[in-house]
């Protein structure tokens, strides 16, 4: 399965975004899908995930409350809404598809080529 992600951008704290991993080459519900962002400098972190069913998902401490995390199996896509944007969330955004559901960026197979968000004082 190939995954592109888009909809970054440019963001002044306190605004909003939503993210958009569009799968071809396969479908989305086969799989989970995970969010995951890597700042300058730092270590690639998970940020949330969704199982096959969507009844799952899960956040990571650092964005629970304020990202939201849901699929459209019928367009194959998988979005991210992020709201109440902090300067500490500017990073690459990346999506990712593995068999296994988890928040472990090791268990995931398939990425995305990411996209880069920014967040303004």
């Amino acid at each position: 399965v190939q995954l592109q992600a888009s909809g970054g951008g440019l963001v002044q704290a306190g605004g909003s975004l939503r993210l958009s991993c569009a799968a071809s080459g396969g479908t989305v519900s086969s799989y989970a899908v995970g969010w995951f962002r890597q700042a300058p400098g730092k270590e690639r972190e998970f940020v949330a995930s969704v199982r096959w069913s969507g009844a799952r998902t899960s956040y990571a401490d650092s964005v629970k409350g304020r990202f939201t995390i849901s699929r459209d199996d019928a367009n194959n896509t998988v979005y991210l809404r992020m709201s109440v944007l902090k300067p500490e969330d500017t990073a690459v955004y990346y999506c990712a598809a593995s068999v296994v559901y988890g928040t472990q960026a090791s268990v995931y197979d398939y990425w995305g080529q990411g996209t880069q968000v920014t967040v303004s004082s």
